[in-house]
């Protein structure tokens, strides 16, 4: 069962060229335009059930990160071969000074 914020954030995914990217801040002001900063937080916690499931990919520098451990400015891909199905060997997101 999906939320209206996961149908929206596979929705835009959709539209997308494969490889491309969308903005979480996106996701948000399609669900609720008019208070969508409000919503933010609802839209991580999303995102990252859905790269639980291995449905999307969460980007920090264009790469893909634990859904776990991510901190900063994130973007969300789906999933394409070659992505990681494990961190346990990835580096950590050692840069959480930036982009806060």
């Amino acid at each position: 069962m999906t939320t209206p914020i996961q149908e929206t954030i596979l929705s835009q995914l959709a539209g997308l060229p494969e490889g491309k990217s969308i903005d979480p801040m996106s996701v948000a002001k399609a669900v609720q335009p008019e208070r969508w900063q409000q919503i933010l937080g609802h839209v991580r916690n999303n995102a990252i059930e859905l790269a639980r499931a291995g449905t999307i990919v969460i980007l920090r520098h264009n790469k893909p990160v634990d859904p776990e451990k991510f901190r900063g400015v994130y973007r969300l891909r789906t999933r394409l071969p070659g992505d990681p199905t494990s961190f346990e060997t990835a580096a950590p997101d050692d840069d959480a000074d930036d982009d806060i």
